[in-house]
């Protein structure tokens, strides 16, 4: 950089200023830079202006000094503005100020806005205004003509479509659109997928003139979104045999994270490691997301030991990846593991990592499980004190958890007093779950009431209680209890399982006979229970001979 002076000079001045932004790795370079250019004369020249601006919000994330140089720009040009605005709006935390510049830019009424800049205000626009936001900008683009742009429609559709109860409005605009393009298909699909509209986003899908990789991601992230983890790896494979025909049509980083989630979830290991196959053959390891989302598989899968491998061989690893260790093992009752990885990630804190609330969720499920009340209190304790994290209500759910098995109702109950926030569903859930464990039969009445309460509607709860009287003898509550839960129409939530047979996932509902091997499936069961009877009774016939 100790040359800018003499480059600088040179009579192609635009090559010569590209060329050094090009080498610039630092603040310091860049303002460097803008000395000479200042020296120059050029300190109100649009062009380089916006080369500086752009630098510094691509490159080096610094909104901050690159909005004191634009700042310091008489009249700033559309450029200028729609760097900034376009930079503003890529981050969540800067919305507000994307709608503050687009504002103050319409007040000065020059420059006027263009099609460019459009799309971006409207990104921001359900973060911060919702609907009313999105309304006014849309009316503003109307007025200014830029209405029939295809990439304006596009932004218009994708920021109604963001907005929950707007998905009408959103396809209406989409249907009425004059061009629609990949783009434009996949922000309806994706705005179909965020309100739970699965079948419409599929639909939609299926409609669609030509695809790429992003327009299948939207249909496999909304699978999984939704709980619909069969559906999300049955249409992940379906894009593989895609892929397998044209090279544009690939899984990327995004789909592998999606469908690993769907096989953590459904518990389908031999998928998840056909998928981790795929990915060291197509080179995308080093993805940070890719290793998380692995960990995160193996981990749900009870696959430890792969866990921890795939952990160790990175190189890179982020604060999402110490977390996903710790609560592989928290998950599987390895405490002292999980806390062993705490130890590890503390070395590393003033460098690389520091903890967060997710990572006390994980230590405090480590010590539920392995007992440690002493060293869960005393991590509750660090987590508020040393790290100044504010306790949500999943810390003190883990922490009612912990106390409740031990049998520390008391000490339970007094945390429940000093939450600053009421108690939900998962705390008296954790607490019902330890008095049944201690058999306290009083306690258990109390928390099932306070269930009802939360969630009348769920007959669940209901049935917990008439079970409760009836253990007690109380057949005149239980009676009370059942009109109740008749009256409200209440009703009990199936579980559900998934079992993976031949690469083939199947869906069981508790008492759901809708699958088509139902009746092959009891007939099997019906001999298994004979052949149960067979055994005991034999055993007993050998024993008293």
């Amino acid at each position: 950089m100790v040359s800018l002076a003499n480059q600088l000079l040179h009579p192609n001045l635009n090559q010569q200023v590209l060329s050094i932004i090009e080498r610039c790795i630092h603040l310091n370079h860049l303002k460097q830079l803008q000395c000479f250019l200042t020296t120059l004369g050029h300190s109100q020249n649009q062009l380089y202006a916006f080369k500086l601006v752009r630098f510094c919000n691509l490159k080096l994330s610094n909104f901050t000094y690159a909005r004191h140089i634009f700042d310091n720009v008489v009249s700033p040009n559309i450029y200028l503005y729609t760097a900034m605005i376009t930079a503003y709006a890529s981050h969540p935390d800067h919305h507000l100020k994307a709608l503050a510049l687009y504002r103050d830019m319409l007040r000065r009424g020059c420059p006027q806005p263009n099609q460019f800049i459009y799309p971006h205000v409207l990104k921001s626009c359900p973060e911060v205004l919702e609907l009313s936001g999105t309304k006014m900008v849309h009316a503003q683009i109307v007025k200014s003509g830029f209405v029939q742009y295809p990439v304006v429609q596009t932004a218009i559709v994708y920021s109604y479509a963001r907005l929950n109860d707007n998905i009408g409005s959103a396809r209406k605009l989409f249907d009425e659109m004059s061009e629609r393009n990949v783009v434009s298909w996949t922000a309806m699909i994706s705005g179909y997928t965020r309100v739970g509209d699965v079948d419409n986003a599929v639909s939609l899908f299926e409609e669609m003139p030509d695809r790429d990789v992003p327009s299948w991601n939207s249909v496999i992230a909304g699978f999984t979104q939704n709980g619909l983890f069969p559906e999300a790896i049955s249409f992940f494979r379906r894009m593989a045999v895609v892929g397998g025909q044209s090279k544009d049509i690939r899984p990327n980083q995004v789909t592998v994270v999606c469908v690993l989630s769907a096989c953590g979830h459904t518990g389908m290991l031999q998928i998840g490691k056909l998928i981790h196959g795929y990915v060291y053959r197509n080179g995308l390891v080093p993805d940070l997301f890719v290793l998380n989302a692995l960990l995160d598989m193996y981990g749900k899968c009870g696959n430890l030991k792969e866990a921890r491998s795939v952990f160790d061989r990175s190189s890179k690893k982020n604060l999402t990846s110490w977390n996903s260790m710790i609560n592989c093992f928290a998950l599987h009752g390895r405490s002292e593991s999980a806390i062993r990885v705490f130890d590890e990630m503390k070395q590393y804190e003033d460098h690389v990592v520091r903890p967060d609330g997710v990572t006390f969720i994980g230590l405090l499920n480590a010590c539920t499980h392995g007992g440690l009340v002493k060293k869960g209190l005393a991590y509750f304790e660090l987590m508020t004190r040393k790290y100044q994290i504010e306790p949500r209500i999943s810390h003190y759910g883990c922490l009612i958890d912990l106390l409740c098995r031990a049998g520390r109702f008391e000490k339970a109950l007094e945390v429940v007093r000093e939450m600053k926030m009421e108690p939900d569903e998962v705390v008296w859930g954790s607490f019902l779950n330890g008095c049944k464990i201690h058999s306290r039969s009083d306690l258990a009445e109390f928390a099932v009431k306070k269930l009802i309460e939360i969630d009348p509607n769920n007959g669940g709860y209901g049935i917990m209680l008439a079970n409760l009287y009836g253990e007690s003898g109380k057949w005149d509550e239980v009676g009370k209890v059942r009109k109740m839960l008749k009256d409200r129409n209440a009703i009990k939530v199936p579980g559900c399982s998934w079992i993976e047979i031949d690469k083939q996932v199947n869906m069981f509902y508790s008492v759901d006979k809708t699958h088509p091997k139902t009746e092959k499936i009891y007939d099997t069961l019906e001999s298994l229970i004979c052949h149960l009877f067979q055994l005991a009774e034999s055993s007993y016939h050998e024993y008293n001979f």
